[in-house]
């Protein structure tokens, strides 16, 4: 094999339709063969270090500005983490549902921002279509009701996180120990006019990426999948739990690797692994270790780790997902999109219920203890299981922080979609063409990654790909959203 300086080498900077920043770069042998594929995230993040000093009780506030589209899940990963410092395991009904509420409100707008702006053009008008189409604005056109669907589901999910938080983005409604405010009789009643047809869409949309994958099975099994080691929450009975539960570990034939661990001993289940070229750690299962204990998150382990889940229709579906692989793990990267449906209805199922709940009026809010020196919160984002995990000095000031957001946890997965997708499309090209290039991205955005969350820092981005041979010799070259010339 060449080595790496004198391969051709493909560039694109920066992956689009995604979260944040990061480029993607493809080697090529002198017989044209793909021999490296990486997902290099070229922002930095700096929040574990920016918030230490800080008292502990500002930090769900702060930690929650590393992004905006996801700044509900870190609010609440960090006030999950303080109510521990704050000596309270256990909050009132009142504050503990508000904070539910709040948390099924961000996965439903978020699973529907992902699913209806970012990926549905690849669905809706395959990967080659003219990019000129395959955007938002395509699907507008073509498919009104789809896109007004799309954006009225994520106002409905926006308009709960800001009843619950205080604002839509960047709230401040959880706290140390629980909640700011309940929710009144009339924010209740304006939700739950319109909840029935947000569970109507939400079986519509579940509908759509089911038959997507069903209706082209052998080509998504084939397209960037691979067998896998699987974490997430889950409820001390099994159920799929978005806001709170134990940890557990499935490897890629159903397997429990561990099973409800208490995640404030999460260190002594999952390490970091550092790498030259990316920002971003590469977790993994200290019980493997590096090499083979790297897992996934997010609704497809999600999905097939839990026993079941515990409203209706979301299980009813859940059933039918797991017997396409007769109850074993599914292991297609672009199931993703069809679990992250699924994931969408349950939302709105425990929308429904919660908002029907008595308890979001009462008054009891807060519950005080004895203070703590360390306290670690998880949650499940709508990309996947988010530690937070923080130690306090006397003082009240923070003086450790350590972040392993979703979009970490899926690294080493993301880089092996990119790879296996690289080598099966790429392999033997001499010219590069927008479409196969968007396949590369298509497997990226099957994870839904939020690279600003996993680094975070500054940078302006132009793409430019670039194809070069092994002499050095410019072959071809295609820029997005500039001229060649600048």
């Amino acid at each position: 094999m060449s080595a790496p300086e004198n391969m051709r080498k493909i560039v694109i900077e920066p992956v689009t339709r995604v979260e944040g920043h990061g480029k993607v770069t493809i080697l090529l042998d002198d017989e044209k063969q793909v021999q490296q594929a990486r997902l290099h995230i070229v922002e930095f993040r700096g929040f574990e270090r920016f918030i230490q000093g800080r008292p502990y009780w500002e930090i769900p506030v702060l930690v929650q500005r590393l992004c905006g589209i996801c700044p509900v899940s870190h609010h609440l990963a960090a006030a999950k983490a303080m109510d521990i410092v704050a000596g309270v395991d256990e909050l009132t009904p009142t504050a503990e549902k508000m904070r539910r509420l709040m948390h099924y409100g961000q996965m439903f707008q978020s699973h529907a921002l992902h699913f209806f702006h970012l990926c549905s053009p690849d669905l809706l008008f395959g990967f080659d279509a003219d990019v000129a189409i395959r955007n938002v604005v395509g699907v507008a056109r073509k498919f009104p009701e789809l896109a007004v669907q799309g954006v009225m589901m994520r106002k409905y999910g926006q308009e709960i996180i800001k009843a619950t938080a205080g604002k839509k983005i960047h709230g401040t409604g959880a706290i140390p120990g629980g909640i700011n405010k309940n929710l009144s009789i009339e924010e209740r009643d304006e939700f739950l006019k319109d909840i029935e047809q947000m569970l109507e869409w939400s079986r519509a949309s579940v509908k759509v990426a089911k038959d997507y994958t069903v209706e082209n099975l052998e080509t998504v099994a084939d397209f960037g999948s691979f067998d896998s080691n699987h974490l997430s929450l889950v409820r001390e009975d099994g159920a799929m739990d978005l806001y709170h539960g134990n940890l557990r570990a499935i490897d890629a034939q159903g397997n429990k690797i561990f099973d409800q661990v208490d995640y404030q001993n999460y260190l002594d289940y999952v390490a970091e692994e550092v790498k030259p070229w990316s920002y971003m750690k590469f977790p993994f299962i200290k019980s493997i270790g590096p090499e083979d204990g790297w897992y996934r998150v997010g609704p497809l382990p999600r999905v097939n780790l839990c026993d079941f889940i515990d409203t209706p229709e979301a299980e009813k579906e859940r059933q039918e997902f797991m017997a396409v692989t007769e109850g074993k793990p599914n292991n297609i990267t672009m199931a993703y999109h069809w679990t992250r449906m699924i994931e969408l209805l349950h939302s709105a199922e425990k929308i429904k219920e919660l908002l029907n709940d008595p308890d979001l009026q009462g008054e009891d809010l807060i519950v005080k203890g004895e203070r703590r020196p360390e306290g670690v919160g998880l949650i499940e984002a709508p990309r996947g299981t988010l530690f937070h995990h923080y130690k306090v000095d006397e003082n009240d000031q923070v003086t450790m922080c350590n972040l392993i957001v979703s979009t970490t946890n899926n690294n080493t997965p993301m880089n092996l979609a990119v790879e296996g997708v690289a080598r099966k499309y790429l392999s033997g090209a001499t010219e590069i063409t927008e479409g196969l290039l968007n396949r590369v991205e298509v497997a990226i955005r099957a994870y839904d990654p939020c690279l600003s969350c996993a680094t975070h820092a500054m940078g302006q981005m132009p793409l430019v790909i670039e194809l070069i041979d092994s002499d050095g010799r410019l072959l071809d070259k295609k820029a997005k959203g500039m001229s060649l010339n600048d």
